[in-house]
């Protein structure tokens, strides 16, 4: 449900980009005297600021919320001012959600033009819908059409979304091609069209696993610009972004502050990047990786999870014994295989680690 009053917004779970992080947004724009494309909220460089994070002229402190290369949002930011349409891509967890709705929300304000994609979308998602009541009783109409997002978005110049592309069926991700190349789309109930006017885009994202569900077919994927979303590329960037997320979620949740709990969630971070690369930090020991991705959106549930733990069951203060049951839930997807990789691990690397015990008898401990 889309908020309106400072009462609901301030009650949502998860409010929306534009409302959650509206005074900066309006600081932005008041010190934002850049060249704006038509229908932006703000400028390019003040759309970059908005995500990467910065200080303004006026002391106001703009919180990152992509930690990454720069070049990355810089290159996603202009395909958006351009007539090319955004695709991002990465493997889960690399905020490419997240990302899409800041974007979103620093062009055109407004990030719930949304559609959601999964294997049962249909094509009236992307193109249009009918209120049957109306057709029924009066016939095709403008008054009996219902707009998809896509379509709201072309017809006010606005930013739509397209998340987990790749999930959607290849004749509805199709039905994409004429809005991105002619930047039409047709009605032939009505003999009608909706053009796109200036600032409309479309911000797409699909992952790297997801290749072989629906792949995009060479027509739709010339439609788009690709950016792809590394992992973290250091320990303490992805330190960083998870204390950081999951301190913006306990706030909401009235969980104690992730500062609190600091070490372990390095500690989290440190198996996570381990089992995934197949090496120890310090590149001594090859170790077998997992069937599961573990990526920093994992990092950040286990860890979230653990401060819940430790607030409604503990002292308030992250521990080992709070973690433990959520790394071994994100580690052990296939019950045969990654069981034994984790009791590798466990035995080979985190047993004989400095001031690692209390972890090692916490895992074994869950484990067991």
């Amino acid at each position: 449900m889309a908020t309106t009053g400072n009462e609901t917004t301030a009650e949502a779970l998860r409010p929306h980009a534009e409302d959650a992080f509206a005074h900066e947004l309006k600081a932005l724009a008041a010190a934002d005297d850049r060249p704006r494309p038509a229908r932006w909220k703000l400028s390019p460089w003040a759309v970059a600021t908005y995500l990467q994070g910065g200080t303004l002229e006026d002391g106001t402190v703009i919180t990152p919320k992509y930690v990454g290369p720069r070049r990355i949002v810089e290159v996603a930011v202009t395909t958006l001012a351009t007539d090319r349409a955004l695709l991002l891509l990465g493997v889960p967890g690399t905020a490419k959600t997240w990302v899409s709705e800041h974007l979103a929300a620093a062009v055109s304000g407004d990030s719930t033009l949304l559609v959601q994609g999964t294997a049962g979308t249909p094509e009236e998602a992307i193109r249009y819908g009918w209120n049957y009541a109306r057709l029924l009783a009066h016939g095709p109409s403008r008054e009996a059409l219902v707009p998809s997002p896509v379509m709201r978005a072309m017809a006010e110049g606005m930013t739509a979304r397209v998340e987990e592309l790749t999930r959607i069926p290849a004749d509805v991700q199709d039905s994409l091609i004429t809005v991105l190349s002619e930047k039409t789309l047709p009605i032939p109930e009505l003999g009608e069209e909706v053009q796109a006017v200036r600032g409309f885009n479309l911000i797409a994202t699909a992952n790297d696993r997801d290749r072989g569900v629906n792949e995009l077919s060479s027509a739709l994927r010339r439609r788009f610009n690709t950016v792809v979303l590394p992992l973290p590329a250091t320990a303490d960037a992805e330190v960083d972004i998870v204390a950081r997320r999951v301190d913006q979620m306990g706030r909401a949740l009235d969980l104690p502050a992730a500062p609190e709990g600091l070490e372990e969630i390095r500690r989290v971070v440190t198996v996570f990047r381990e089992l995934r690369g197949g090496v120890t930090d310090d590149g001594r020991t090859k170790i077998k990786s997992p069937s599961g991705t573990l990526s920093t959106a994992e990092a950040i549930s286990v860890v979230t999870g653990g401060l819940a733990l430790a607030a409604h069951f503990g002292d308030g203060v992250l521990r080992p014994s709070d973690v433990a049951a959520g790394i071994l839930g994100a580690v052990v997807r296939d019950p045969a295989a990654d069981q034994v990789v984790w009791q590798e691990y466990l035995e080979a690397v985190v047993r004989e680690r400095d001031g690692w015990k209390d972890f090692y008898r916490a895992c074994r401990e869950v484990t067991a």
